[in-house]
């Protein structure tokens, strides 16, 4: 299934794609797409219903966070050897984790802001991995049973805020608008391989990353297993798996970031495509 919300920001919709590609309304059946009904029991419920019975949106507009409610984003860096080498840095022993404020979540093709006083504000296509059950200290050989499905996260950096002020990553992560998240959750049983997945992403048509998630260091169920070890993961948690090389930081001769009045787009196999348009921090 590939699941989705659409609406105005704070007020949207919980829908579902049916066979021809057309937006079908879910809120009669389900509440939002959060908490339980990404559990296998919600999920189940969902794919029962007889879509054609549903009703169809003809124009469903703004599409927003394919996650409503999201308790924990956490996010995977440098978890691509060769994004490792771009930026300098050693491969991680063990994946290097931290957070990303969930105020920063936004729809697939709401603009991203770039903050006040920021010069280094970066792109990067990623693999999110949607949990659908409690996870709590679970073996590798588990850890696919508690994965709802996957969507396509920008995971939106200011590269000078994150290195070069002190302290950790999260002050560099987590601005407004800095997590678009969707346009789809794509259930776990519509995507065959999460570790065969190509991925893109261009600034203003120039291909900027292109890569595929084979070459991650930690595939998804070791990275659901490792985490789950130092907190648990609950129905909705999002995790952010790193992306590929190409990045802003990383390009030469020397390193490019965005301005305001530019086009990222972006895109993971089977999992849809995101646009958005920078702007100013007012």
């Amino acid at each position: 299934m590939k699941l989705l919300r659409y609406g105005r920001k704070g007020s949207e919709k919980p829908g579902i794609l049916d066979a021809a590609g057309r937006v079908r309304d879910l809120s009669a059946e389900v509440p939002d797409l959060s908490g339980r009904w990404l559990t296998p029991e919600g999920l189940a419920e969902i794919a029962a219903l007889d879509l054609g019975l549903l009703p169809e949106v003809a124009e469903p507009g703004r599409l927003g966070s394919c996650v409503a409610g999201v308790g924990k984003f956490i996010c995977v860096g440098l978890n691509y050897a060769d994004h490792a080498a771009e930026t300098g840095a050693p491969i991680p022993q063990e994946p290097i984790l931290f957070m990303k404020a969930t105020s920063a979540i936004t729809g697939p093709n709401d603009p991203v802001i770039i903050p006040r006083g920021s010069t280094k504000t970066d792109w990067e296509v990623e693999l999110g991995v949607v949990i659908g059950r409690e996870a709590r200290y679970v073996t590798q050989a588990d850890a696919m049973n508690h994965v709802a499905g996957y969507c396509l996260v920008n995971d939106v950096s200011e590269r000078a805020f994150q290195t070069e002020r002190g302290g950790q990553w999260t002050k560099g992560k987590s601005a407004d608008s800095f997590g678009p998240i969707g346009p789809w959750l794509v259930t776990r049983d519509e995507v065959a391989d999460p570790q065969n997945l190509s991925m893109w992403l261009t600034v203003d048509g120039v291909q900027r990353q292109n890569g595929s998630t084979k070459t991650m260091i930690f595939p998804v169920d070791m990275l659901v297993s490792y985490i789950s070890q130092f907190m648990s993961l609950q129905p909705g948690d999002v995790i952010s798996t790193g992306t590929p090389p190409g990045v802003g930081m990383g390009l030469k001769p020397e390193p490019q970031y965005l301005k305001p009045g530019q086009t990222i787009r972006l895109g993971i196999e089977g999992l849809g495509e995101q646009t958005q348009i920078t702007e100013a921090a007012a």
